[in-house]
């Protein structure tokens, strides 16, 4: 028995078939990388777009993009992070608290060491 696969690309903007001139158009803003499929017409309406922008930007490739961070409290200028771990599990056994020697700290044992610390 034949087997007939068919790759059909549709335009992400208008949903039209690219049969012929379209492309794969990758960009990222804000940290966040996007992709997106289409016809030569839209793809030249992007880039005209965008034009502006990328001749005022800043070129930046490979491993140098801003990689997108979360952080749940700004750290400020404390110590590094090895050395803010090895404070919190010094005050926490020395104030009841069992934490073992390595992996994560729980956020109970963070938020009490941060509170007796606070200045």
């Amino acid at each position: 028995m034949a087997e007939r696969v068919i790759r059909q690309v549709i335009d992400d903007i208008d949903g039209t078939d690219i049969t012929e001139g379209g492309e794969t158009v990758e960009f990222s803003i804000r940290g966040v990388a996007y992709r997106i499929d289409l016809s030569a017409q839209n793809a030249s309406k992007f880039e005209k777009a965008l034009s502006p922008y990328v001749k005022a930007a800043e070129r930046i490739s490979g491993d140098e993009r801003p990689r997108a961070t979360r952080s749940k409290r700004g750290r400020g200028n404390k110590k590094s992070a090895s050395e803010d771990l090895s404070a919190i599990r010094a005050w926490a056994s020395e104030n009841g608290y069992s934490v073992s020697p390595r992996g994560r700290i729980s956020s109970e044992v963070r938020t009490a060491y941060e509170e007796a610390n606070a200045q």
